[in-house]
């Protein structure tokens, strides 16, 4: 393998699969093509190989060749967020401490509004902790104890273990998590464990019941965060490993033979066989935002932006703060549960095409989401069945979109059958007509996800004004004037390749690996001299600790790191003393020889939490603890080149322009005829008007009255105001 650039390394494909849309992004012997096909949730590989099939059709070659001549395949997938969404994981057991049985039944105080929508924290006495993932009945205690210091208290009294396990597989369980107290300090008795059940059930070993330890996943400090990681890991292997090495098998079967590398939340790709199946959650909408990290990077030189990515079932946000990424720093949250692992961040919520409009049963306002339609049966206009009104079915009927060219032409809309939806649903109850509740539908959606964005922003002090806005997805475009008018960003930008824009995002990833530990190591004492009392042979082995933990992945994904060594990069979570916000910071120092190090360290730490909580929150006679260390290992690939085009005249070539039709737009009074354009007939320098629409095979621009489209030398669209 040449993970560095080389000749070779010019064949990819990159597929994301959402909730309604799977997405594929090719580059294949100089050419680089995109496709879409619908999502088949009964069975992904069926849209995954649809989506292939119309990439090898445009690029002129067969399914066989193209996979064949394929040197990669990068794969971000919704299996773990459709399983935990659908309840749908094995039976597991969870043996832990005795007398720490009820622990995730209790949780953390703050536990319950967590995940939880705005709405619902605003009436937080009327909702519910979420039902476990496993069930009392089959949590277990066995006799051992292991203090903070990893020392032995209560030997693990083996016999008690074998009865709970044999207990737990009476009881039917396809999987065993194991999490013990201080685990992470001194794996011993989770190791033992383990032993012990395939000892007892030697079947196990081949994989009939998955054993998974807790200091495996996340060997942190956090009995509860860790415990829920295990699970929830747990929870979504066996469905992952399924689904993958079914898909994996079929790729083989076609002629492909390279291994089959998985996006991960930490921005970068993993092995198959070595991913872990929590790793692989929220992983599209990461390499989203690492495709517009890149872009902001290499053509536009911007520090700042606001990624956001309208699918067909969700709004994902994400930020660029200063040209980097934030990475949830500490127990960030997956559905209802917190958990300890580090990933980059991003938001969701549920506002996409396919996003259901309603009535509220008691309030009787207008909602819409966070229930979608999919792709099956999909909108009422799809004319598959589905009876519900959709943003999709509300943008047809006001004009925005084409019945004739939706999917390139392949599916055909029912204007009829939107309009129906839209009027029994929403436009009778509310007393207007099918057009003022459309115009409402959109305004509902649009104003959602202005506020979303205002939340990741504003309230969190960013100005949004100093932010560019990138919008993608296939729904993005569509509404992107009308959410950025909630945000005003100081620009906004739209790609050609906006409906697959977490594919092409796939395309410019690297090996990424998180390496974690809990490890507290005093770096100052308190008081008004400073002393710097850092145990630097304790640093340096938990460094090279982790550093060797990468390495033996990095080999066993099959690279070869004598050729290819990855490049480093360590993060510490520290806090002072006598306060309990911990922060992570970026350590100037690998390895600490001197006191000048230690001195570094503790500045860059000063700096960080005074730039994340102001200068006057700093103890300047507090001591200084270290409570972690990320680890951050790259091997870089290749990156796709976007070319740069000449500029031609401001006005499209007649060619582009497709005629007019009817569009609703309530600062002009309503419906007027508005031009169309074929959006990949665009050419660089090209500036256009609004409102006018812009269509292109996958997605549609919708530019209203008051703002103007230029097209630049990479063929991105950068709208402004007039």
């Amino acid at each position: 393998m040449e993970p560095e650039k080389s000749e070779k390394w010019v064949n990819t494909i990159d597929i994301d699969i959402g909730g309604t849309f799977t997405d594929c992004f090719v580059r294949f012997e100089g050419k680089t093509v995109f496709s879409k096909a619908y999502t088949t949730p009964y069975n992904l590989s069926i849209g995954f190989m649809r989506a292939l099939e119309d990439a090898a059709r445009k690029l002129g070659v067969s399914v066989r060749e193209l996979l064949s001549k394929t040197d990669i395949i990068r794969y971000s997938t919704t299996i773990a967020m459709n399983r935990l969404i659908e309840r749908k994981g094995p039976r597991l057991g969870l043996i832990t401490t005795e007398g720490f049985e009820d622990l995730i039944l209790v949780g953390k105080g703050s536990q319950w509004q967590d995940g939880l929508k705005v709405r619902e924290k605003a009436a937080l006495p009327l909702v519910s902790k979420p039902e476990p993932l496993i069930p009392r009945k089959l949590i277990v205690g066995v006799r051992e104890r292991i203090d903070c210091l990893g020392n032995v208290v209560i030997p693990l009294d083996e016999e008690d273990v074998r009865k709970k396990v044999r207990y737990l597989v009476n009881q039917g369980v396809r999987g065993i998590v194991v999490s013990l107290l201080w685990s992470f300090v001194n794996p011993v008795h989770e190791l033992r464990i383990r032993e012990i059940v395939y000892e007892e059930y030697p079947e196990f070993y081949a994989g009939n019941v998955s054993v998974v330890l807790s200091h495996e996943v996340l060997p942190k400090i956090g009995e509860y965060p860790r415990t829920m990681a295990a699970i929830l890991n747990a929870y979504l292997h066996r469905s992952m490993r399924e689904e993958l090495t079914s898909l994996y098998n079929e790729l083989r079967k076609r002629g492909y033979r390279r291994p089959l590398r998985i996006v991960h939340n930490t921005g970068g790709i993993g092995d198959l066989f070595t991913t872990t199946a929590i790793r692989t959650y929220n992983s599209g909408p990461i390499a989203g935002l690492i495709g517009s990290l890149y872009i902001a990077k290499e053509l536009y030189g911007i520090e700042n932006v606001i990624a956001t990515d309208m699918g067909g079932t969700s709004f994902d946000i994400g930020l660029v703060i200063g040209g980097k990424l934030p990475v949830y720093a500490w127990e960030p949250v997956i559905d209802r549960w917190l958990i300890g692992l580090s990933y980059l961040e991003s938001k969701s919520i549920g506002a996409g095409g396919g996003s259901i409009a309603w009535i509220h049963p008691i309030y009787k306002k207008l909602e819409v989401g966070p229930q979608s339609a999919g792709s099956f049966p999909g909108p009422a206009c799809y004319d598959r069945g589905g009876e519900e009104p959709t943003v999709t079915d509300a943008d047809l009927v006001l004009g925005y979109l084409n019945p004739d060219y939706y999917f390139g032409g392949r599916t055909k809309l029912n204007v009829e059958k939107a309009r129906k939806a839209i009027e029994e649903k929403i436009a009778k109850p509310l007393g207007v007509d099918v057009i003022e509740a459309a115009y409402m539908i959109k305004e509902v959606v649009d104003g959602n996800m202005g506020g979303a964005i205002i939340r990741e922003t504003a309230l969190r002090g960013y100005d949004p004004k100093e932010f560019a806005l990138f919008a993608y997805g296939g729904a993005g475009p569509t509404h992107v004037c009308g959410y950025a008018k909630h945000v005003r960003p100081r620009s906004i930008v739209v790609f050609g390749f906006s409906p697959v824009f977490c594919a092409f995002g796939s395309s410019v990833l690297d090996f990424v690996h998180f390496y974690e530990k809990s490890l507290r190591l005093y770096v100052r004492e308190p008081g008004i001299e400073h002393r710097f009392v850092l145990e630097t042979e304790k640093f340096n082995e938990t460094v090279m600790e982790l550093q060797e933990n990468s390495l033996k992945e990095l080999k066993a994904e099959g690279i070869d790191i004598e050729t290819y060594p990855p490049t480093f990069s360590l993060e510490l979570d520290m806090r002072f003393t006598q306060q309990i916000h911990v922060v992570r910071a970026l350590s100037p120092r690998m390895f600490v020889k001197t006191q000048d190090d230690v001195k570094a360290i503790y500045e860059a730490f000063v700096q960080q939490y005074a730039a994340q909580h102001g200068p006057l929150s700093i103890d300047p006679h507090g001591g200084v603890v270290i409570e972690g260390f990320l680890l951050k290992a790259v091997v870089p690939l290749p990156k796709l080149k976007l070319p740069a085009h000449p500029k031609r005249g401001k006005n499209p070539p007649p060619s582009a322009f497709k005629g007019e039709r009817f569009a609703y737009f309530k600062e002009e009074g309503g419906f007027r005829k508005v031009p169309c354009y074929q959006w990949d007939l665009l050419e660089a320098g090209n500036e256009i008007e609004g409102p006018s629409i812009i269509e292109g095979e996958y997605s549609t621009l919708v530019l209203p009255p008051g703002k103007m489209l230029k097209v630049d030398e990479y063929l991105n669209i950068l709208i402004e105001d007039v």
